[in-house]
């Protein structure tokens, strides 16, 4: 009898899971399988909430697996020594299955364990997994990878796709094991779920996420072309979360979608789900895209680090309705609509001409949802130094932005409650309400609310001109 390692990472599912649902194919009914999850302290951003939320769905497949009598075992530290051990416990165990990373740090951890595996003649089986088509997979006619969207997202949709295949157990039995090494993981494991201290709720598992999905095909795919600008309408699919942390299949929502009627909010969502793919294949290009501008003219800006105005960014108070609205509802719910996204990180970077580096970090520690390739993707084209980016002389005006997306501002009043007794006609412009107004709602601009930290109608100029002195 051999043993077999099953290494979950971020695929906390056991629904159309690849390694998984290989593992189980290959399997002999004599083979003892074992699942594992190895916790790496050098991954860990504690005292975040994309920390605690990854570790709270972490705790809650670890339950939902044992209810379908399938044990997860965890081990602590040292990956390539957390294997080491592993191997000289069992000496029997020969083959591992797991779905890889194809960017950033996992990248690198997998090509470093997949030589130490070969080299115990433990046999590797890995798999692209966690989206539609992998980092190699669309190529230009001539071989070369693509560095704009469109003509990618062409190729990408002829390009067929995997289909959603459920997991099948075929009656394999999965290893309960009590090793001092499980034992010693599974005591990190419970000290890490009684230490998660999310101010709000979050759900969690493949029941939820499955939810989720039937919920926003049901009552927003279609109109989401239409409403997914409107933060206060909430039309946006919120799948992401599920995404990132694997509780739901990429396959399962193409599946659910290829189910549907077309429609432009369909169409619209496809090309969200290829934009997730094509920011995963820039990251795979740019292997140094986190610390470094994608465009090379541009990694010599001098970009702003005033300590003060990123605080009052990061608090929402910049004096900008639409900014702070967002930045608060990323502090106390752990997400941000997707619009506001784009808004709060153009006004980081082209208002006040703050490092997009600086923004991109503290996203990675609000953000529930937080994706490597697509946040660190989203800042570079917000900050017009990425692939494809927006130009750097496209600014977006806060305030406009405001009117137009927010226009009674409903959203803003939700996360600026100083600002919920404004007349409309003010709500995006608090300083320019007069004096005998402020005084009749009790609200004094500079006082309960702040004063605009920039005057954003002399950005413009500003912004030619530090792009072209920076990177000439």
């Amino acid at each position: 009898m051999s043993k077999t390692i099953m290494w979950f990472r971020k695929d906390l599912r056991l629904d159309d899971n690849t390694a998984l649902n290989k593992m189980i194919e290959d399997s002999e009914v004599t083979d003892e399988l074992i699942c594992l999850f190895q916790l790496n302290p050098l991954q860990f951003i504690e005292n975040s909430y994309n920390h605690d939320a990854f570790f709270q769905s972490l705790g809650t497949f670890y339950e939902h697996a044992k209810t379908n009598n399938i044990g997860l075992h965890f081990v602590y530290g040292d990956v390539e020594e957390n294997f080491t051990a592993l191997k000289k416990t069992y000496p029997d165990w020969n083959k591992i299955y797991f779905n890889k990373d194809e960017r950033g740090f996992g990248r690198e951890r997998d090509q470093k364990m997949i030589t130490f595996f070969e080299n115990h003649q433990i046999q590797v089986h890995s798999f692209q997994d966690s989206h539609l088509h992998g980092v190699q997979e669309i190529k230009k006619p001539n071989g070369e990878s693509y560095k704009v969207f469109t003509p990618y997202f062409r190729k990408w949709l002829t390009m067929p796709k995997r289909p959603y295949e459920r997991t099948k157990n075929k009656n394999r039995s999965f290893a309960k094991l009590t090793h001092p090494l499980f034992k010693e993981g599974e005591k990190q494991f419970r000290q890490i779920i009684e230490n998660i201290e999310l101010p709000f709720d979050y759900e969690s598992g493949e029941a939820a996420a499955e939810e989720c999905l039937k919920e926003f095909i049901k009552n927003h795919l279609h109109e989401y072309q239409k409403m997914r600008d409107f933060p206060s309408s909430d039309q946006t699919s919120k799948l992401s979360k599920f995404l990132r942390t694997g509780e739901l299949s990429i396959r399962k929502v193409w599946h659910a979608l290829n189910a549907e009627p077309d429609s432009d909010g369909r169409q619209t969502f496809i090309s969200e789900l290829c934009w997730r793919d094509f920011y995963n294949m820039i990251y795979y290009e740019n292997p140094k895209q986190k610390t470094q501008e994608i465009k090379e003219q541009y990694r010599q800006l001098s970009w702003s680090y005033n300590q003060e105005f990123f605080e009052r960014w990061k608090n929402g108070q910049t004096g900008f309705p639409i900014v702070d609205a967002g930045m608060r509802q990323l502090n106390q719910t752990g997400w941000m609509h997707n619009r506001l996204r784009m808004i709060v990180a153009s006004f980081l970077t082209k208002d006040l001409m703050i490092d997009w580096q600086m923004g991109e970090r503290y996203f990675q520690e609000k953000l529930i949802d937080y994706d490597a390739a697509s946040n660190i993707g989203g800042w570079q084209w917000a900050a017009s130094t990425g692939t494809d980016a927006v130009p750097y002389f496209r600014i977006f005006n806060p305030t406009t932005q405001g009117e137009k997306f927010d226009p009674q501002g409903e959203f803003i009043r939700q996360f600026v409650p100083e600002l919920k007794d404004f007349p409309n006609k003010y709500i995006h412009e608090p300083s320019k309400m007069p004096a005998d107004i402020q005084q009749s709602i009790d609200v004094s601009i500079g006082k309960e609310y702040p004063t605009q930290i920039v005057d954003h109608s002399k950005i413009r100029a500003e912004i030619l001109t530090f792009f072209k002195e920076s990177s000439s």
